[in-house]
């Protein structure tokens, strides 16, 4: 017979025995069966949402899985509650969130919940508010895992999880969505964000899906395969459609499915992505498709001083955009977004106008910049054109079929010979930036631009002379021509009564100034170094 010595514990018995219920619970968290092979790249990810979960823990959590569409998000969800589901007293899977509640309504939803959790019981009611009542007071005394598929309102978490005291201890949920501030604003416990997979991963969920193994079987398709991931950039829904469509084709038929997505992109793919741009209010879908269009990769403050100028308001606009896992920002301060999401955006933007391209709201491509600047296509919408380092540019369209133009940046464009007099009639422009244009040897002979505030010409090294100032130029505060070579200034300059900055810096042929120059009664800045041959100043120009 086998004598066991009593164990003395210094607490409550039952204490001691949720200890041990916690530390086995934590255990077989960590022993759950292998997931299916096609699942590649997930045993990680579910090790660190595990580590979030933690259902050792006698407490009610709620999680968060979010980043973009496509990223496996649902597919890890949906792992999670089948593998933890055995752990629970009562369980409930909520798919498609977003689209049930906008078709059928959130009492459907709370219906749907209570049916899954509580199976043998029938319920009636006709609204929300019961609703919540009746999943507080079936709810708070049972250990639940619930899963939310695709959130995208607060109400649905409202309506739906309430608050942590609606469940009993140990209680987990877990909430898919797009928005990372919904799920902040919501105060939940963590939130997982899921990485697109790395290269070898990629490669392994693509075979399975184009050939079912993990290697290519044969080398005429060994090039292709990486056409084809290279293009899915590690985002397994692209990886999952792509291979799927082209399982069981021949390699001429892949040549010409990896040519047509150069042109068109997969409906699927993109229809998916497009949802959270969609969602969005009109001025974050406007800076949405400018970094799509232009700016993938640019610094952020330059884009930000760009959208400002644009009224953009870009500060809490690329935070909403960040936030609904839209765009990201890299450790180089770069703005980034997913391959295919900025060829989402550029679908959005040519679908606008598909045969007219002068009607379409942005130009990215050099060839249908070229089409639109020389035949002059209905461009009274444009506002902006930005041809910086357009080294083969030799001269300007004539610009009066886009009198609405706000900005033009030529900065760069070193063999620059002739700017279109009509340049100087645009009443809307706002900016004209030439600097580095050192081929340019003069402008129109008279300008009348009455918003233009900021005229840069820096640099221009061969320009000699500076045109006649309309007298409707009042906007004007900053004028640079530091580093050019003209002998004077005209006498108009004095109509320039905004002016609050000239920049003649290194105007080395600069004889002089006109005595008109005291008309700029706004001027605080005038910088004169290396004006070597001007000796005297107006005696009426002011000290500034």
């Amino acid at each position: 017979m086998l004598h066991c010595r009593p164990i003395l514990i210094n607490r409550h018995e039952t204490e001691f025995i949720g200890d041990i219920v916690k530390k086995i619970s934590a255990k077989l968290c960590e022993t759950y069966p292998t997931v299916h092979d096609e699942l590649v790249g997930i045993s990680s990810r579910l090790e660190e949402l595990y580590a979030k979960i933690d259902i050792g823990e006698d407490d009610v959590r709620i999680i968060g899985i979010c980043k973009m569409g496509g990223i496996g998000k649902t597919t890890l969800a949906r792992v999670t509650y089948t593998q933890m589901s055995s752990h629970f007293e009562c369980k409930s899977f909520l798919a498609d969130v977003r689209d049930i509640s906008n078709k059928l309504g959130l009492v459907s939803l709370q219906k749907q919940l209570l049916s899954q959790v509580l199976p043998d019981e029938c319920f009636s009611f006709f609204n929300v508010y019961e609703g919540n009542v009746i999943i507080n007071h079936r709810l708070s005394n049972k250990r639940v895992l619930i899963v939310l598929d695709d959130v995208d309102n607060l109400q649905h978490l409202k309506c739906l999880v309430g608050r942590r005291d609606w469940f009993g201890l140990g209680s987990r949920i877990i909430v898919t969505i797009r928005d990372e501030h919904l799920l902040r604003s919501y105060r939940v416990d963590d939130v997982y964000k899921p990485t697109t997979l790395n290269d070898n991963d990629a490669l392994r969920l693509f075979n399975f899906k184009a050939f079912g193994c993990e290697k290519v079987p044969k080398e005429d398709f060994i090039e292709l395969v990486q056409h084809v991931v290279g293009y899915a950039g590690g985002l397994p829904l692209a990886l999952e459609v792509l291979g799927s469509f082209l399982c069981d084709r021949d390699a001429s038929q892949w040549k010409s499915a990896i040519e047509r997505l150069k042109r068109d992109s997969n409906k699927e793919i993109l229809d998916r992505l497009q949802i959270s741009f969609d969602g969005l209010e009109e001025t974050e879908k406007n800076i949405f498709l400018d970094i799509a269009c232009f700016f993938n990769g640019e610094e952020k403050d330059f884009v930000m001083k760009v959208l400002d100028g644009c009224e953009f308001f870009p500060d809490i606009g690329i935070d909403v955009l960040i936030k609904k896992s839209l765009l990201t920002v890299n450790k180089y301060n770069q703005l980034r977004m997913h391959d295919l999401l900025q060829e989402m955006g550029r679908k959005i933007v040519r679908e606008k106008s598909i045969d007219e391209l002068g009607k379409r709201c942005r130009l990215w491509e050099e060839r249908d910049v070229y089409h639109v600047l020389t035949t002059n296509a209905p461009m009274h919408k444009l506002k902006v054109i930005n041809l910086q380092g357009s080294e083969n540019l030799i001269k300007t369209p004539n610009f009066k079929m886009a009198p609405n133009i706000e900005s033009l940046v030529l900065e760069g464009c070193t063999r620059l010979v002739y700017v279109d007099p009509s340049v100087g009639v645009l009443k809307k422009l706002k900016l004209l930036n030439l600097r580095g244009c050192k081929s340019l040897r003069s402008l129109p002979t008279k300008i009348g631009m009455e918003s233009l505030e900021e005229l840069i010409l820096s640099g221009c090294s061969n320009l000699k002379s500076f045109p006649e100032i309309d007298g409707k130029m009042e906007c004007l505060l900053r004028l640079y021509l530091d580093g050019t070579d003209i002998e004077q200034l005209p006498s108009s300059i004095g109509h320039l009564s905004s002016l609050v900055l000239l920049n003649l810096k290194d105007c080395r042929n600069l004889l002089s100034l006109p005595g008109s120059i005291g008309g700029c009664t706004s001027l605080k800045t005038l910088n004169l170094s290396g004006c070597y041959k001007v000796e005297n100043l107006p005696e009426n120009l002011q000290q500034v």
